[in-house]
């Protein structure tokens, strides 16, 4: 598997520092409001990604946070914490509102769109006291300062390579730079524990060597991983938005406090636009899950329609595209249903020539594996299943190759999570009845017992297509 490397910006071969098992880091989110569309672009990917490796029996550990402290509304230290924004918006606690938000977030992962849940879900909270002992260790290095009334900083000054991920010029951001915090020695700095203010009481602050305050929100991720996947770990994963500062100070905390390269690869997914215009509030055009699903289009529709761009592309969302990722999906739902049609057994696959057509079944499933791992070139593989797809049209049914048909729905649902199976189980008896009684009543040119027919099966939602081999049955 090659997968482009943003640290070295080309394609790397995965190779486990161990040997063996990938461990894996994902960003996770902010839960201080209502998930949209935007925020699961990242974590379809590498859903994906997981259950490639997974797929081909590379054993995954992967860790991801729940961010319910510390980031505040500006990446440069100033600013309010989301949560307690969100907390004074909806008239409650901070910890009341991240409990909502994080019930939300998780349904609308693992239920409505089937994410493979991370062997590691970790609040940022559940880890305070780890945090402020990652913390420690940085400031017996002699790597922290303390600015008076705002919190400990991290002295990037002491890292010759800092920034290296994003290739920053930090001499340059350096010139004529307005340093937006009072007392930071540089404008890359970055405070790691920011103390309470005076003034007020907030929800969420603990004790700490330095003074009662709360995490800054770059060290919850180091020390998360770390303390889940070890000091160095394979895979780090985010948005693009996260490489200038988030991801370039988790590798500053990291590599200072233990000596070791924090992780071998980094991938970032880029960012999905709505009608061409980047979501806001202020434009309207914020769009849910549940807006989605609420004017009758399936999740999986919705993962199918992010699918159709690389992970690295910008993504685009309107109506019409996620119209045509259904329609897709309904048609990849028909052939899935096509296995319940071609015959009882498997018995005589091997009298069929599973190679007739441009891509045969058993191929596409080969060459699908192969276009995922070429960077998840998930664009190419939806196109490949198209293909393959395709071959079936003008088949003869008792020519499909039922077990080509059979593995080739299988890694798609295991690797894509699209449960095109699921979504398409044999019909009933009653459905099979009616579809012989059709039959036979063609062959006795009965066309208005034949039309009733295919109407009953309308109102069970079973759609029956003619073909020179028969009827072929599919759900609408």
């Amino acid at each position: 598997m090659k997968l482009h490397n943003t640290l070295t910006r080309h394609k790397d071969k995965l190779q486990p520092l161990d040997g063996q098992t990938v461990r894996m880091y994902t960003c996770g989110l902010t839960v201080y409001s209502q998930p949209h569309i935007g925020n699961w672009v990242g974590y379809i990917y590498w859903d994906v990604l997981v259950r490639l490796l997974r797929w081909q029996d590379i054993p995954v550990i992967r860790t991801q946070n729940i961010t319910d402290v510390g980031h505040l509304t500006s990446d440069d230290d100033n600013g309010e914490d989301k949560m307690e924004k969100g907390a004074r918006r909806e008239g409650t606690t901070a910890w009341d509102v991240a409990e909502q938000y994080i019930t939300i977030a998780e349904h609308e992962a693992y239920e409505v769109l089937k994410l493979v849940r991370p062997d590691h879900l970790v609040r940022a909270t559940d880890y305070i006291q780890q945090q402020i002992e990652f913390a420690k260790g940085l400031d017996e290095k002699g790597f922290l300062y303390k600015i008076d009334g705002d919190g400990m900083y991290f002295d990037t000054s002491r890292l010759p390579d800092y920034g290296k991920l994003a290739r920053l010029d930090v001499a340059g951001l350096e010139a004529g730079a307005r340093v937006s915090v009072a007392g930071k020695r540089s404008i890359t700095d970055f405070a790691v524990w920011k103390f309470s203010p005076t003034s007020a009481k907030r929800d969420m602050e603990w004790d700490s060597p330095w003074g009662v305050g709360f995490p800054g929100w770059h060290l919850e991720c180091s020390t998360i991983a770390r303390e889940t996947l070890g000091d160095a770990i394979d895979i780090h994963t985010g948005g693009i938005d996260h490489i200038p500062v988030h991801h370039t100070n988790e590798i500053a905390q990291s590599e200072s406090l233990t000596g070791q390269q924090f992780s071998q690869v980094w991938l970032h997914n880029n960012h999905i636009k709505v009608d061409g215009r980047k979501m806001s509030k202020s434009l309207g055009n914020i769009i849910t899950l549940s807006d989605i699903t609420a004017r009758g289009f399936s999740p999986m529709a919705f993962k199918l329609a992010i699918l159709s761009k690389h992970y690295q592309t910008e993504g685009n969302f309107t109506w019409e595209i996620l119209e045509a990722a259904q329609a897709r999906l309904d048609h990849w739902r028909g052939y899935a249903a096509l296995r319940h049609q071609t015959h009882d057994t498997l018995d005589d696959d091997d009298d069929k020539d599973e190679q007739e057509g441009t891509v045969s079944l058993l191929a596409a499933r080969q060459a699908l594996i192969e276009k995922l791992n070429d960077d998840l070139d998930t664009p190419g593989v939806l196109a490949l299943i198209d293909e393959a797809f395709s071959q079936l049209d003008h088949a003869p049914l008792e020519k499909i190759h039922r077990g080509g048909l059979l593995q080739l729905l299988e890694v798609i649902d295991e690797v894509l999570g699209l449960e095109l199976m699921d979504t398409a189980p044999d019909i009933d008896d009653e459905a099979k009845r009616l579809i012989l009684e059709r039959q036979q009543a063609r062959r006795a040119k009965d066309w208005q017992a034949a039309d009733d027919i295919r109407a009953q099966l309308d109102e069970k939602g079973i759609a029956l297509r003619d073909t020179p081999s028969g009827q072929v049955w599919s759900y609408r």
